[in-house]
């Protein structure tokens, strides 16, 4: 074999060798673009980024005691991105305002007496049927529809009597008591003792049961109850 042709062979073998290692090379080393948020804020930054603070909007309620104030959503910070050589601002994440409900009504603590009674109690028809109605207009019994009442917003509660013209229906409280330990409780009924007690200052309650044979009703009868108004009425 000549010379000439041992070269020619030779070349071709290192052109085949260069588009190998080539397309090898396109495989391992590709570009990727990328981008990369610099939040470090330093003085020679062009550019920056900073927090955008949140708005508190009060929701004002009559029915919520004065003393209650109630979060309706957290408040979140949003951030905004600066351009410091063209002064120019652009908000990245928008803020979330805060919403809280403030009470405008009447403040709503008190320390009183408590009783039990049943549908079945001495001057009660049997029946059970209460004084005041629910949210939605309906009649309730006590030998009929428990002892209980699913309120929209607080869920299962017992059932109170008290003074209507200070406790009005569907008034919502928190009891604190010895025995019984806490719980809610919506007023649906009322009672002579009730009405008698509040027009001499006394905070008279009477905690609502199916029947007067449940043992437990003479666990209710106690004095420094404390009622926390959580809600004023329907």
């Amino acid at each position: 074999m000549n010379t000439y042709l041992l070269g020619l062979i030779a070349k071709w073998a290192s052109i085949v060798w260069l588009s190998v290692t080539g397309l090898f090379s396109d495989l391992l080393f590709s570009e990727v673009k990328f981008e990369v948020d610099n939040i470090n804020q330093t003085k020679n930054s062009a550019a920056s980024i900073t927090e955008v603070a949140f708005d508190t909007l009060k929701i004002y309620n009559s029915k919520l005691p004065k003393n209650i104030t109630i979060t309706k959503q957290e408040g979140q910070t949003g951030l905004a991105y600066t351009d410091n050589i063209n002064h120019k601002m652009e908000i990245i994440e928008k803020p979330v305002n805060a919403i809280i409900e403030v009470g405008t009504g009447d403040y709503g603590e008190y320390v009183g007496k408590m009783t039990g009674y049943g549908a079945d109690c001495q001057g009660c028809n049997g029946s059970g049927f209460l004084s005041c109605r629910t949210s939605s207009g309906q009649t309730w019994s006590l030998t009929r529809d428990g002892e209980t009442y699913v309120d929209e917003e607080f869920g299962k509660v017992r059932i109170l009597a008290a003074a209507l013209d200070k406790f009005p229906c569907g008034t919502i409280i928190k009891v604190s008591h010895s025995k019984l330990g806490t719980f809610y409780a919506v007023v649906l009924d009322t009672g002579s003792a009730m009405r008698t007690a509040w027009q001499q200052g006394i905070v008279h309650m009477d905690l609502a049961f199916v029947t007067e044979k449940n043992r437990a009703i003479y666990k209710a009868t106690g004095f420094n109850i404390k009622y926390s108004v959580q809600r004023w009425g329907w």
